[in-house]
């Protein structure tokens, strides 16, 4: 009976030794990983979405829609031949690099695709006037200096790299200064600035005020400008 027993507590302890064994090759429990949030950089284009109000936001979305709408409306009227002799001022994958335009005055002129009424025109050239570029604080800003309706505003950069966001405000009469953009949502005006050749821009407004699918408006450098 007695080696019975001692053979019971040999097996029990060799069973011991064995468990501990094994927990000792066991692997230590580590915590689970937390999942990590990184924020990413801002994009250009949050920075001007965070002031143009809503609808302008829509306009410049559908800006590829209001230039497919304004040059069908122009060759309905007859107007095929007029669009040709603009070149690439209508042509809209016209769109060049490094898009910022020089500070200095600019001789402009605008081009009005889509009628505005039911007996206008679907195309309308305008006649020049002067405009002008300079800096204001980090941005550039474009300001119509001679007419009775003169457009300023901000260029903003944009994730599209051949293009720049124009908001702004249509000064009117003898106003010396236009509005800030959103301070009169009838006034306000958005926009793309894009270069379309050596020392040429066009500036871009679909769906403006004037109720025609887009205003184009060309500008090239001069030397010189008279004052309003």
């Amino acid at each position: 009976m007695r080696t019975i027993m001692l053979i019971a507590r040999a097996g029990l302890l060799l069973a011991t030794v064995a468990l501990g064994g094994c927990a000792a090759f066991e692997k230590p429990r580590t915590a689970a990983a937390r999942p990590t949030v990184e924020a990413l950089p801002p994009t250009k284009a949050e920075a001007w979405m965070r002031i143009a109000n809503p609808e302008d936001v829509e306009r410049l979305r559908g800006i590829a829609g209001a230039w497919q709408e304004g040059l069908a409306a122009a060759r309905q009227g007859r107007f095929a031949a007029a669009l040709r002799e603009e070149g690439d001022l209508l042509r809209p994958e016209a769109a060049l690099a490094r898009p910022a335009p020089t500070p200095g005055s600019y001789n402009c002129r605008m081009v009005r695709l889509g009628q505005t009424g039911a007996r206008a025109p679907a195309f309308v050239r305008f006649k020049p006037f002067f405009c002008y570029v300079e800096v204001e604080e980090d941005l550039l800003t474009i300001v119509k200096q001679t007419g009775s309706e003169r457009p300023a505003g901000r260029l903003w950069d944009d994730d599209v790299s051949t293009r720049l966001i124009f908001l702004g405000s249509l000064a009117l009469g003898n106003e010396d200064q236009p509005k800030a953009y959103g301070e009169d949502p009838k006034r306000d005006m958005a926009g793309v600035l894009e270069r379309i050749g050596p020392m040429r821009w066009r500036l871009i407004i679909p769906h403006g005020q004037s109720g025609a699918k887009l205003d184009v408006f060309e500008l090239t450098p001069v030397a010189q400008q008279p004052s309003r």
